[in-house]
Order: C-alpha cells, then structure tokens, then sequence
C-alpha cells in the first residue's frame, strides 16, 4: 500500500470533488429544474448540460441522482403523476369521482406545457405516483361495477382523452391574444366564404366552429362528453344489451 503522501492524498481527494455540489443537491431539486426547464422551453431543449448550469453545478453532480435524460424523464414523469388529487369521496356517485380524478390530471396537463407530452411517453410501471393513481382509478371503477376488461379500458381513455382535450385547445399554438384572434378570424373567414351549396353547414358554422374565446367551455364540455360517455357503456352494460 503506498503511503499518503500530500501529493497522493491531493490526488485521492480530488477525485471527489463533486461530493460538496452532490450533497447540497436533492433528487426533488433537480426534478423541480429540470421541470421549470421542459415547461419554458420544451423536452428537447431539457439537457443534462443544461440544467446543471441553471443549477451551478457541474453534470457529474447530476448523475448521482439520475444516470441520464431517460431517467430523469421517468422523474419528472412521476413528479406529474404526484399533482394528481387522488382524495376522493369515497361515498359520492362514482361519476362524481371519476370527474375528479379526470378534472385534476386536465388540471396538471393544464399547468405544465411539457406535461402532455412527458405523461404519453411514460412508462407507469416505472413511477410509483402513477400506479397509486391507476390503483385508485381502478377501484372507484371496480367498485361502481365495471369489469376489468371495462375499467381498464376506461382508465386508459381517462389518460388519452385528457390529452387530446389539452392539445386541441383553439388556440392554444397561438403566442398571445391578438395572434390568436387573427389566426380565428382568418379561419373563420376561409370557412364562411366556402362554396353554401357543397358546404351549407361548414358555413353556418363558420364562427362557433373558430371560436376559441373560451378554454374553460372547451374542457367542460369534453369531461362532460367523456363521464357521460362511460356512463352510457355502464348503462348499456347493466342492460345486457
């Protein structure tokens, strides 16, 4: 064994020089960065370079937390899934509660830009906060008397429809208020101006079918669509036919 000299023992301790920028960091640190990153700028922006010079650190130091994008990816997955209210009222209708789960995962996609994305590419098995939410969808579906070929099914579209209400939002590519109230004008007079005998609804609906005037209206009348729709297949279930 060689003797620690000074110069060997300079040499053993630098080697651990990102021991003071690891143990100042925290996983929920860097999830929280990273986050606030994917929402401003988009996951392909989101580098691990990136967020450890938001972070002042160096990469290394990030990599006691996370041993690549992919995997930090899967963390800020289960940091979404986490959002979710999942106390629900156990003696409310199970429509009722389904529309909770279903309000509160629009209002996480809502609330973070990168979340629609971050969620339809995530593997749930791998975030213990999404399977506590799968867990809990399941029940109140169990419970309320679906099969669990049904209630899977259902659990899958409450993730799906989420997001296509998200990403179909009118507007919602639009920088700010007067882009898009021009991008709606321009729409609504393309579909006004069409030929009334080959397209005779397209032009009646001209401006409602442009109007983006109203977010909330757009998601209430989708999770209506949505609860209702499935109560329709738990009705057409119960009746045999």
């Amino acid at each position: 064994m060689l003797p620690c000299t000074p110069y060997s023992c300079q040499v053993t301790s630098s080697q651990f020089s990102d021991e003071p920028e690891r143990t100042r960091l925290t996983r929920a640190a860097v999830v929280d960065r990273a986050l606030a990153l994917a929402d401003a700028a988009g996951l392909e922006a989101l580098t691990i370079r990136k967020l450890a010079t938001e972070l002042g650190v160096t990469p290394m130091a990030l990599y006691w937390h996370f041993r690549g994008k992919d995997e930090l990816l899967e963390g800020l997955a289960d940091r979404l899934w986490s959002e979710i209210d999942l106390t629900l009222d156990r003696s409310a209708p199970w429509k009722g509660q389904l529309r909770a789960v279903f309000t509160s995962l629009l209002t996480v996609l809502r609330t973070h830009p990168a979340a629609p994305a971050l969620l339809a590419r995530s593997n749930i098995v791998k975030s213990e906060a999404g399977l506590n939410a799968l867990e809990v969808a399941l029940e109140l579906l169990r419970t309320a008397g679906f099969s669990p070929a049904d209630a899977s099914a259902v659990a899958r579209s409450t993730l799906w429809t989420a997001l296509t209400l998200v990403m179909s939002e009118p507007g919602i590519e639009m920088l700010d208020n007067a882009e898009r109230e021009e991008f709606q004008r321009k729409k609504a007079v393309t579909m006004a101006t069409l030929s009334p005998a080959r397209y005779p609804r397209v032009v009646e609906c001209a401006i409602p079918m442009t109007a983006c005037d109203d977010p909330e209206e757009h998601y209430q009348f989708g999770i209506d669509v949505f609860i209702e729709g499935v109560a329709a297949i738990a009705a057409k279930r119960a009746g045999g036919s």
